[in-house]
């Protein structure tokens, strides 16, 4: 009798240690929740970007050195009615440049008076305004030209690289006086990806004429697809981290058997 109580007791021990699939129901349910999650995160955040952002690759050197010959950006789409001054902007107008994409810096709207320079700065309405963004030693005086005054519904551009940069001030004596109008715009420039510079700095020397633009959801595009990648790496690891796991777990016990 008691060798029977030993053999039926032995499978009935063995079955309960291999009788669930790898790691725990709760753990396996887990990981596939995180998984199902992360595709939804990783995969909206790139339709969410695809729908708001266009890439363009910049073929000159006219707005270095926030954004270098070849450098690729991204551009928010926008209505011309959105831009501020400062804004890096995405526009095409026949008469800069057929139907080809121009990157420029709107630095003055519709109704306010620009010129170049007072003591080697940029004046728009009266005020001398603070260009960081300008290549390091550089003056905006090195691009002199008279006051213009905008016509409400246009912009005046200029290139951050002010001394080789074919922007307003090759169009003065347009009829528009270099200014191009507000409907031309198509997008404005959030940041450079490739290299991966990050966003624009914001354009603070404008701040005093008006409010700025505020910066798009590229940021948070961003997060959506580190976090969505991440969690679907997370889920994905499971399965063989736990079938590792387990499998240290049953050659002890199956030495203590023996």
């Amino acid at each position: 009798m008691g060798g029977e109580s030993t053999t039926r007791t032995a499978p009935h021990s063995g079955g309960g240690t291999s009788s669930g699939p790898v790691g725990s129901r709760t753990g396996q349910r887990l990981s596939g929740l995180a998984v199902a999650l992360g595709l939804v995160l990783f995969l909206g955040g790139f339709g969410w970007g695809a729908l708001l952002y266009r890439p363009y690759t910049v073929p000159t050197s006219s707005m270095s050195p926030t954004i270098a010959a070849g450098d690729r950006v991204l551009a928010e789409r926008i209505d011309g009615d959105e831009v501020r001054r400062g804004d890096v902007v995405v526009f095409t107008d026949k008469t800069w440049a057929s139907n080809a994409p121009v990157v420029k810096r709107v630095v003055a709207v519709g109704g306010d008076t620009v010129s170049c320079c007072t003591d080697g700065k940029l004046n728009v309405n009266g005020k001398e305004i603070e260009e960081p963004y300008l290549p390091a030693g550089s003056l905006a005086e090195i691009k002199n030209f008279p006051t213009v005054k905008v016509p409400d519904g246009r912009l005046f551009l200029l290139g951050d690289e002010r001394e080789g940069s074919l922007d307003s001030t090759a169009h003065l004596t347009d009829a528009a006086q270099g200014t191009v109008a507000r409907s031309a715009v198509a997008a404005r420039v959030d940041a450079v990806v490739w290299p991966m510079n990050g966003m624009l700095e914001r354009p603070t020397g404008f701040k005093t004429l008006g409010a700025l633009s505020q910066p798009g959801p590229l940021g948070t595009i961003g997060w959506l697809i580190v976090a969505g990648g991440v969690l679907v790496l997370g889920g994905g690891a499971y399965g063989p981290i736990a079938k590792r796991t387990s499998g240290r777990r049953a050659r002890p016990e199956a030495a203590g058997a023996r």
